[in-house]
């Protein structure tokens, strides 16, 4: 899969796929599929056009984004997909102020669009003025098809990002599981902690993620991940320490329970599987370390059928 960072020109006949495709979850997928059957039958490749930064970094920089994934793992899941060609283009003011018709002239029409497709909710160019029904308009006009998906659903609820994000905040990892067709995951950085697992017997990984990802519901869940190209399981404790400081910021921290190796300033995806408890505060060692080991035998239950 090619990655493309800059406008092309004369670029070779491509059907376009067009959103933000946040969590590449479900409904994206399907949406890509089709892209994927329309290009096969116009004999060509699938394309996807994506912004960077998100557009509501550079319209809205006061407010947080919660995103369910990371670039470069948006990249991995559109390869693993069938995607030919990204088309990862910078984001600034200038191209917030583009107008609908200026978009699909500037820059749809140089990536030798032949067809696009889009979901039925998705807008583009300034203030989102742009809709599905105007770029099927536009298509008419500057020769190009255009595919508008309709909701895509799962037992009676639209799939999307918004919904498994609520999910995620809520601890429920089965219902985003669902949505997303995949266990939730969760990347970051290895980094130094306190150390105090180490001394308790049960060393942890320390995660520093993008400012921006999405942080899950404070507790305790079973995880497993790939390091070195081996599956390790694990828990994972997202909270604040709570039986050893008042007042502490929201940390990430993995137990890898067969895992001995040094991972500091690795980087790791962490894949989700269920939530086992509510973040406690403990009175006293002894009662964390009873129910440290409760929350792992659970844990290696729950996860030994990914072995």
């Amino acid at each position: 899969m090619q990655v493309q960072t800059n406008m092309p020109t004369n670029k070779e006949p491509c059907v376009l796929a067009l959103g933000n495709f946040d969590g590449v979850h479900l409904g994206h997928r399907r949406l890509l599929e089709h892209g994927l059957r329309q290009a096969e039958r116009l004999g060509v490749g699938l394309s996807v056009l994506l912004f960077e930064p998100h557009p509501l970094k550079v319209l809205q920089p006061e407010r947080g984004i919660q995103l369910l994934t990371t670039n470069q793992e948006r990249l991995k899941y559109f390869e693993e997909i069938g995607v030919n060609t990204v088309f990862l283009i910078p984001f600034t003011r200038e191209m917030a102020n583009t107008t609908p018709e200026d978009f699909v002239v500037r820059i749809l029409m140089p990536l030798g669009v032949v067809r696009v497709v889009v979901g039925f909710n998705y807008s583009f160019g300034a203030h989102g003025k742009g809709s599905p029904e105007l770029i099927q308009l536009l298509g008419k006009q500057y020769g190009f098809g255009v595919s508008v998906l309709q909701a895509q659903m799962l037992e009676g609820r639209v799939i999307s990002s918004s919904s498994i994000r609520k999910a995620l905040l809520q601890g429920d990892i089965a219902l985003a599981s669902a949505l997303l067709g995949r266990s939730p995951s969760l990347s970051g950085t290895v980094i130094h902690g306190e150390e105090r697992g180490r001394l308790l017997g049960y060393p942890t990984a320390n995660l520093r993620s993008n400012e921006d990802i999405l942080i899950p519901k404070r507790g305790v869940y079973a995880v497993w991940a790939n390091i070195n190209g081996a599956f390790a399981a694990g828990m994972m404790n997202i909270g604040m320490k709570p039986t050893f400081h008042d007042m502490y910021g929201t940390s990430v921290e993995v137990n890898f329970f067969d895992f001995n190796g040094d991972l500091y300033g690795q980087e790791l995806t962490i894949h989700i599987e269920e939530r086992l408890r509510d973040e406690k505060k403990f009175d006293g060692i002894n009662e964390l370390l009873l129910q440290l080991k409760t929350d792992k035998i659970k844990a290696q239950s729950l996860l030994k059928g990914l072995l």
